[in-house]
């Protein structure tokens, strides 16, 4: 490393040349560097969705689900299957462990489902969808008609697709566009029963003949001479004039004549908008909701900004020739505009703070500026491994950048510290800068491994919160590392050429009456204190023994309960309403609007001081069975006072609940943030409901609704949907030459309408639907009067030939494992630690029901973010267990013996109480839980602690071994000598943190906590190592084990003589 220091010295000009270099490619890869909300987070799940238009839950269960997991079940790496049946669908979700490559999952899941057989034949094809950070809506835009307008959104249909929502999906970076509203095309046949009894023709012979009435198929090629011709038979009836003139049979008549019974003969064709399927409005007005989805590792602000041009395109042309306009209801880059501008605020302001320490220690400009040119080098030039490693900047990766402005300057400050003491003694400029950067360089060398290793096991971490901490683990090591490099060049460099002249400018500094008294006699009491402990081993070991007794009681007395992660404050509040099973999609509305009534007041008018906040946007869409709503506050601080809002109105309705919770800044991607899953499992439904009911009973005791807390059962705790249930006669059937699928054609055709095939019209699918001239609009009692044509021409009712009887069935049916399951979702309140919760869970709840559920053969686990927080709890402690591990280890190497890593470490659990303390301090302002990325400071602080004590122990071995001292004197002169740099870079440190820990904003919730750790646990780890190193260290010293690390090299090898 001499040789390095030296060259650096030798050529400042190809120092400066490589500083500028390393800017100018910093500057590049800052340029084509995504810049996202949150890192890229691929969780591992696919999804297999299959649609059944009008089948019942149980016949999707039986059907559909049961036939795909026993195919899908056998997969490898499969740690979860959980399926979903509801009316009309099927979903399977695959839960993989974190290792698997799920590239090759996806393969593998295609060429199972291509091998399912047996499905319905009315059934749709499989379709897979992948589960990652990606699902969630970097913007949510609103289709509305301009004021004083109306427009019929139910009848856009084709418009929506090719107008809007294609436009839209091609844009650069985005990759999917949903969308709720806008209705559909149908081609619905009407038919009239009584032509059948005319015509003698069934429903089954009319649909059969439907099916086979249209195709296109190409049958090989023709070649006649030069030419090969490709042959297609086409037979298209898509229109309805076409369909009218499909033959259903030819009959002959009474003089030989063969006459064809055409589809107009007993039908009427129309081409119309399909039944619609919710009810949306924003700020009360009727609307189509649209959803923009990003594609993985784009810049979302470029994408975003490249959207609003397409939506303002389409705003200036063909929606306003319709009188439309398309609103965006939410952008995920305003947050991310406001959270990276917080943060770049506070890398200046940090910068700032971190200049005026120096200056106040340096007294000098010359010295400060050699020490802050390390930051910006640093900082810009860990950008380039950012883009290297395919990173994006997010709130997570600036929040570490962040963090490393106040660490990049320690070497920086031990090297210039060093250079300019041995400035102040007289040495020459070039030598000082030498020798000064030359003692330090393997204790800045030792200082910035320690800090780096700590992150490696976090790095390893596999699981979905690792891929988190990816990030700003990766920005501070790179940082850190970037600046021992200026360290040992730079700074010597610079050193070397600026502090050239008199040593009497660097000796006579400006004198701060008051403050340059109190730094002396706090120096002086510390030196004081290191002479006394030296001398009188016993004092200090009583010193060192009730600092770290004390330290430990203290967190073990106020450790704070762990929460899994923090949701963040995206303004904005999404919510679930939950109705009975059974209750029309009207009903659903009734409720919904109940919430828009309790919301509308808030966004017509300013609303009262002291009140809930003002609202910005508030939309809701209701269908039949649920509905879900969003709103965002003007004050995007307060948004979380708009839960209650939401909730309160749905208290009031018997049997409804509504599910609010402001939205998670990372998606679904690590699971939610405090979101715990009582999954209760057993062979049968009837089995599983008692067990869930008194589940619910004691969670609803012990985690009161109104106290905030919300729990949600999937599917719900009702004994189940009405139902009608239609049992055909078989004895009347066969009386009457009907068979059983006459009778379901009709009941399904006359009552809801038969989906027969779908077919081309310009240039989209439409069902093609068979249906009655009152399908959709009967009562159960008028059930009974479906007609049902007989071959021989006679019409019979529905009610002589079936059994119809009203029935409970369950509205969803749901499975894990292939068990049937019901499970509880329980969202605590705030105020209570997720684990708290999850301790009074398995206390209360579970050991209490458990021995009552084993006799049923039913089981009982917690799962979602209960079981990711115990899961990431036990890796966090085995990663610190390594990470200290791993130092001691380095340490043994750096310092050459076992005991001295010992005292070292003897920092760590002070600096953990620190961290406690600080956490405590800032819950009396603001609520801080515990959480992972919090946690996370305290990995931070394994690896930094350690650094001032590495120091002290290396400045004393380098005065035995090359100044000749007595290890006493050697003890107090090292504690002499590095007190000013120790607090010059722990100040520093701490004045780079202080801007990320008092300044509120957007993204501030994510890192505050995290900051406080590091602060307090750095402030008190700085002093307890000034107590603890000085006694310990001559005691090792002194002792058999430890002497030999401060002892010269003896070993001489003599050349080999020949002969």
């Amino acid at each position: 490393m001499g040789g390095l220091i030296k060259l650096a010295i030798e050529r400042p000009v190809a120092v400066l040349a490589l500083i500028l270099l390393t800017v100018l490619f910093g500057v590049v890869a800052l340029r084509n560097i995504p810049i996202q909300m949150s890192p890229d987070i691929e969780k591992p799940i696919l999804e297999v969705r299959v649609g059944w238009p009008g089948a019942s839950p149980e016949d999707v269960d039986r059907e559909i689900v049961g036939r795909l997991e026993s195919e899908l079940s056998g997969l490898n790496g499969v740690e979860e299957l959980v399926s979903s049946s509801r009316r009309g669908r099927a979903s399977v979700t695959l839960t993989y462990s974190v290792t698997q490559d799920m590239d090759k999952a996806l393969v593998l899941l295609l060429s199972k489902l291509s091998a399912v057989s047996g499905l319905p034949s009315d059934a749709r094809t499989p379709e897979v969808r992948t589960s990652n950070s990606d699902d969630s809506p970097i913007a949510r835009l609103a289709l509305v008609a301009k004021p004083g307008n109306e427009v019929d959104l139910e009848g856009l249909g084709n418009f929506l697709e090719t107008q809007i929502v294609e436009p839209l999906g091609r844009v650069n970076g985005v990759s999917e566009i949903t969308f709720n509203g806008g209705g559909s095309k149908e081609m619905r046949i009407f038919i009239d029963p009584a032509k059948l009894t005319q015509y003698r023709i069934t429903l089954t012979e009319v649909i059969d003949a439907l099916r086979t009435s249209s195709s296109m198929m190409s049958v090989g090629t023709v070649t006649e001479g030069k030419r090969t011709y490709a042959v297609r038979t086409e037979a298209v009836n898509y229109t309805p004039d076409a369909a009218g003139r499909i033959v259903l049979r030819t009959d002959t008549s009474s003089s030989g004549t063969l006459v064809p019974l055409l589809l107009s003969d007993i039908a009427t064709i129309k081409l119309q908008s399909a039944s619609r399927s919710s009810y949306r409005r924003l700020n009360g007005e009727k609307a189509v909701i649209i959803n923009a989805l990003r594609a993985p590792g784009v810049n979302v602000v470029e994408t975003m900004a490249r959207l609003r041009a397409a939506i303002d395109d389409l705003n200036l042309s063909v929606l306003d020739a319709r009188e439309l306009n398309l609103r965006v209801v939410y952008d995920e880059t305003k947050y991310i505009a406001s959270a990276i501008d917080l943060v770049q605020q506070n890398i200046w302001i940090g910068g700032v703070l971190a200049l005026g320490v120096l200056m106040l220690f340096l007294r000098s400009l010359l010295p400060t500026i050699i020490v802050f040119a390390a930051i910006p080098v640093s900082v810009i030039g860990t950008f380039v491994a950012i883009a290297g490693l395919g990173l994006s900047i997010n709130v997570i990766s600036l929040a570490g950048l962040a963090f490393a402005v106040g660490m990049v300057v320690d070497a920086s400050i031990v090297s210039l510290e060093n250079i300019f003491r041995l400035r102040q003694r007289g040495l020459p400029a070039d030598t000082a800068a030498y020798r000064g950067a030359r003692q330090v360089w393997a204790p800045i060398l030792g200082s910035a491994l320690t800090t780096v290793i700590v992150f490696i096991p976090v790095l390893l971490l596999t699981l979905p919160v690792g891929q988190l901490f990816r990030d700003i683990a990766i920005a501070i090591s790179v940082a850190v590392l970037i600046s021992v490099i200026v360290s040992v060049t730079v700074i010597p460099s610079l050193a070397a050429r600026l502090l050239r002249g008199s040593p009497d400018k660097y000796t006579n500094l400006i004198r701060i009456p008051g403050l340059d008294h109190l730094a002396r006699g706090f120096a002086r009491l510390i030196v004081s204190y290191a002479r006394l402990t030296v001398r009188r081993s016993l004092v200090g070991v009583l010193a060192v023994s009730l600092l770290v007794a004390g330290a430990a009681g203290f967190a073990a007395r106020f450790m704070p309960q762990l929460d899994y992660l923090p949701d963040g404050n995206a303004n904005f509040v999404f919510g679930r309403i939950f109705t009975p099973p059974g209750y029309s999609m009207d009903e659903t509305l009734r409720i919904a609007e109940k919430m828009e009534s309790a919301a509308r007041p808030l966004w017509e008018e300013e609303p009262p001081v002291g009140g809930p906040p003002a609202i910005e946007r508030f939309f809701f869409v209701a269908f039949s069975g649920g509905a879900f709503a969003g709103a965002s506050a003007r004050d995007a601080t307060r948004v979380g006072e708009l839960q209650m809002v939401l909730m309160r109105p749905i208290f009031s309705e018997p049997g409804t609940g509504a599910f609010v919770r402001q939205a998670s800044l990372f998606g679904r991607s690590v699971g939610g943030s405090r979101s715990i899953r009582i999954d209760i499992a057993g062979p049968s439904r009837d089995a599983v409901l008692p067990i869930a009911f008194r589940v619910n009973e004691r969670l609803a005791e012990l985690f009161p609704r109104t106290e905030g807390s919300q729990v949600r059962a999937l599917p719900n705790l009702d004994n189940g949907a009405p139902q009608i249930r239609i049992t055909p006669d078989l004895a009347a059937l066969a009386r009457a030459g009907v068979s059983v699928r006459d009778v379901t054609s009709a009941v399904d055709v006359f009552n809801d309408g038969a989906n027969v095939i779908q077919i081309p019209i310009a240039g989209e699918l439409i069902d093609l639907v068979v249906a009655g001239r009152d399908a959709s609009n009967l009562t159960a009692a008028q059930l009974g009067d479906i007609p049902i044509v007989t071959r021989a021409g006679a019409i019979l009712r529905l009610g002589q030939l079936t059994k119809i009887e009203i029935i409970s069935a369950p509205e969803q049916i749901r499975r894990i494992g292939g068990s049937q399951a019901i499970s509880l979702r329980l969202r605590p309140t705030e105020k209570l630690p997720l684990e708290e919760a999850v301790a009074i869970i398995e206390a209360q709840i579970i050991e209490e029901i458990r021995p009552l559920a084993s006799e049923s053969g039913v089981s009982i686990s917690l799962s979602g973010a209960a079981s990711a927080l115990n899961s990431t709890w036990q890796a966090m402690q085995a990663n610190v267990a390594i990470a200290l591990a791993v130092i001691f280890l380095l340490m043994v190497v750096l310092l050459r013996n076992f005991v001295m890593p010992l005292i070292i470490l003897l920092a760590v659990p002070v600096a953990g109480a620190g961290g406690i303390a600080g956490l405590a301090l800032l819950n009396t302002y603001v609520r801080q839980p515990l959480d992972m990325l919090t946690m996370l400071g305290f990995v931070i602080l394994t690896g930094v602690v350690v650094n001032n004590a590495i120091l002290m122990i290396e400045q004393a071995i380098l005065h035995i071994r090359e100044e000749g001292m007595e290890i006493g004197d050697a003890v107090v002169e090292a504690t002499r000598n590095r007190v000013r740099p120790i607090f010059m870079s722990t100040l520093t440190s701490l004045f780079g943190l202080v801007p990320l820990v008092i300044f509120p904003g957007a993204g501030a919730e994510l890192y505050r906590g995290l900051g406080v750790v590091v602060f307090g646990g750095l402030g008190l780890s700085t002093l307890a190592t000034l107590i603890i190193v000085p006694p310990l260290l001559a005691l090792a010293l002194h002792s058999p084990l430890a002497r030999g690390a401060a002892a010269k090299s003896t070993l001489n090898v003599d050349p080999i003589q020949d002969g």
